[in-house]
């Protein structure tokens, strides 16, 4: 399999969208992904469209691209594939459950179970909603301690609330577009 294929397929493009996306025809990138490689503009319009840089895409298929199987206390594991379509459904999950704070965690991930995505991202989108769940109740509390009325408090209920919301529209919209997610922690709570 080509670099390029790989790449792609990586996230998630067919030829056609990686050629309307990189102004490259999709005979072009036929051509480089049966042995043929790109030089000059078609390279840096084809590596900008992948967000790589253009020696990215020229390195030769690496042992750490090719599917491997990872020791885990001596049993063997598939690497895991991220499918964006039900990270972004993992995502959205979260929404209706808002105001049931337990429940904004358990759903998206009774769903990353069943839907077999336990990856890297899933776990970055839950960890971001027990963040949120920790967070909410102090800044909520802290509100009334301040003791500035009831106008305040409702304001600041609705604030939280939409907080949440923006965060997990972002991160939806961030999936859709970039294949990544705007908001991240740089741990794991899972």
């Amino acid at each position: 399999m080509s670099r390029l294929k790989a790449l792609r397929e990586q996230q998630n493009l067919t030829q056609e969208e990686l050629s309307k996306k990189s102004g490259i025809s999709a005979r072009t990138i036929q051509r480089i992904e049966t042995g043929k490689e790109p030089k000059g503009y078609t390279l840096r319009a084809l590596a900008k469209a992948l967000e790589l840089s253009e020696n990215e895409l020229l390195l030769k298929e690496s042992e750490q691209e090719k599917p491997k199987i990872l020791a885990n206390k001596g049993e063997p594991q598939q690497v895991v594939l991220i499918n964006y379509s039900y990270l972004k459904l993992i995502n959205l999950s979260s929404i209706p459950f808002i105001l049931i704070p337990p429940l904004n965690i358990i759903i998206p991930f009774i769903l990353v179970l069943t839907m077999k995505q336990k990856n890297v991202l899933t776990k970055q989108l839950i960890s971001l909603q027990i963040l949120w769940t920790i967070l909410a109740p102090i800044v909520f509390m802290l509100g009334l301690f301040l003791k500035l009325g009831n106008k305040f408090t409702l304001i600041l209920m609705i604030l939280i609330v939409l907080s949440n919301v923006f965060i997990i529209l972002r991160n939806a919209i961030e999936i859709d577009k970039n294949k990544r997610l705007y908001y991240k922690l740089n741990f794991n709570m899972i």
